[in-house]
C-alpha cells in the first residue's frame, strides 16, 4: 500500500494528469492547425506565387535539392502553432495573476 500512495503522491506533486492532457490537446490542436494552414492560408499564398502547388517548390544547387515549399509550410504551422500557445499561456497567466491579490 504504501507504493501505491507514494505513486499517488508523485501523480499530484507533478500534475501528471494536467501535463498528459496538455499532450492531448496539443496533439489534437496541431490537426486543427495543420488544416488551417492547408485550407485557409495556403490558397491564399497560392495566389500571391505563381506556379501551382507552392509546397513542392524546389531551390536547386548542384546536384543538392532544398525541398523551400514544404519548410515553409512547416515554418507556418509552427509559427500559428506558437501564436495560440503564446495567447493560451497569457490569458491563463493573466486568469492567474488576479487569483493571486
Amino acid at each position: 500500500m504504501k507504493v501505491i500512495h507514494e505513486f499517488l503522491d508523485f501523480l499530484k506533486k507533478y500534475q501528471v494528469i494536467g501535463l498528459a492532457v496538455a499532450f492531448i490537446i496539443g496533439a489534437a490542436s496541431t490537426k486543427l492547425v495543420t488544416a488551417v494552414v492547408n485550407d485557409i492560408v495556403m490558397p491564399i499564398v497560392s495566389v500571391i506565387v505563381p506556379g501551382g502547388d507552392w509546397r513542392l517548390a524546389t531551390l536547386n544547387v548542384g546536384p543538392v535539392k532544398f525541398l523551400i515549399g514544404d519548410f515553409v509550410g512547416a515554418l507556418i504551422d509552427f509559427i500559428i502553432i506558437a501564436a495560440v500557445v503564446f495567447m493560451i499561456v497569457k490569458f491563463l497567466m493573466k486568469e492567474d495573476a488576479t487569483q493571486k491579490r
